[in-house]
């Protein structure tokens, strides 16, 4: 089947934007990390463990955004990773004075995406697994 010059072109575009895309997610979160590392020196408070999180929670858009361009594709798993990092930091910024059962609502939604984390990598394995078996080996010519 032989594609065309204009999905070609098509194509091309699309992988230029989500491209140029992941660029402006790299400026943000640098932008945004930088930001808050130097309100954190002017403020000359202790550096709570929420601001680690948040820290944490840069670091990992970084290594996804890292791991497209190294593989040319993003795990599922790092965004439940996110997620699960700022619902850890959501708990510890909202701990005092709030209804206990939200932080029953807020672990149970860590708890749930850890387990399709789980449930994705495995996946994920799998079908890497089914895509290296498809490909056709070929003999040396030495056999």
């Amino acid at each position: 089947m032989k594609i065309s010059k204009f999905d070609r072109i098509v194509s091309l575009g699309i992988i230029n934007l989500e491209r140029l895309l992941l660029l402006f997610i790299v400026a943000g979160t640098v932008w945004a990390a930088g930001i808050d590392i130097l309100g954190w020196f002017d403020s000359q408070d202790k550096m709570a463990l929420s601001d680690l999180f948040l820290l944490f929670i840069y670091a990992e858009i970084l290594g996804m955004v890292g791991a497209f361009y190294r593989d040319n594709r993003i795990p599922v798993t790092l965004p439940l990773i996110i997620a699960i990092t700022a619902l850890t930091r959501m708990i510890v910024l909202t701990t005092k004075g709030s209804d206990p059962i939200y932080i029953v609502y807020e672990s149970l939604g860590i708890l749930f995406l850890a387990l399709s984390a789980i449930v994705l990598s495995f996946k994920d394995k799998m079908s890497l697994n089914k895509l290296k078996e498809s490909r056709p080996k070929y003999r040396s010519d030495d056999e």
